[in-house]
């Protein structure tokens, strides 16, 4: 697959995406968006309970830290904003990530690492399962993501792009994707960028429902996550 990637890197490399190319299609970034609030609104109601309870657990593990956990990520056009998840971490994660840099198991601008130490033990639990995801459905109603795009990003992950690789940052960033849904964690940062380029080049609402399904099928049966 790495040698795939590369060729298609190379001989797309002239082509790049632009924002008014993608933007013309209003017909599905409407629709789109509509699917986007009124799955996010349901999956809030619904997953309600869910919510409750894994609150619960984390205020068990650790009654002085947050239930949530907030970060600045990259969105459409590289602009900020803050994404939500349910903290799966230790309250101190951000200050502990320098001292584990040179122990990331990805290559390329993103930091992954299977046996985190700073991960709680409810924070397995909800990340295995991707659970710790689901209050970025906030940030879906929001407008922030949506449903089905590229994850979004760091800002010191973006400061190490090529033009290339801001092609990711051209669309609304998503809760799943391509990536997630076929490779996950077994690839590194280049064939993500493949992967979520691929997908922006492709995308159409029927696309977009089949990755929604594919992610059902991988919470189930994935053990690819950390």
């Amino acid at each position: 697959m790495k040698a795939v990637a590369v060729e298609q890197r190379a001989a797309s490399s002239d082509h790049l995406l632009t924002a008014d190319q993608l933007n013309a299609n209003l017909g599905y970034l409407r629709m789109k968006r509509l699917i986007d609030i009124i799955g996010s609104l349901l999956g809030l109601i619904l997953l309600l309970p869910i919510f409750l309870i894994v609150a619960i657990f984390i205020k068990i593990e650790d009654p002085k830290g947050p239930v949530f956990f907030k970060q600045v990520r990259i969105g459409k056009d590289e602009t900020e904003f803050q994404m939500y998840k349910f903290r799966s971490m230790v309250t101190d994660a951000e200050e502990r990530l320098k001292d584990l840099l040179t122990l990331n198991e990805v290559s390329g601008a993103m930091f992954k690492m299977k046996n985190d130490p700073r991960i709680t033990k409810i924070g397995k639990f909800i990340r295995k399962t991707s659970i710790d995801e689901l209050p970025q459905l906030w940030n879906v109603l929001k407008g922030d993501m949506s449903l089905v795009g590229p994850r979004p990003p760091l800002e010191r992950e973006v400061e190490e792009y090529s033009p290339y690789d801001k092609q990711r940052l051209l669309v609304t960033p998503g809760c799943t994707g391509l990536w997630q849904v076929t490779a996950r964690n077994n690839v590194g940062f280049k064939e993500m960028v493949e992967l979520d380029i691929q997908y922006i080049r492709k995308r159409t609402i029927y696309y977009d429902m089949k990755i929604v399904l594919k992610t059902v099928v991988v919470l189930f049966g994935s053990k690819a996550a950390f």
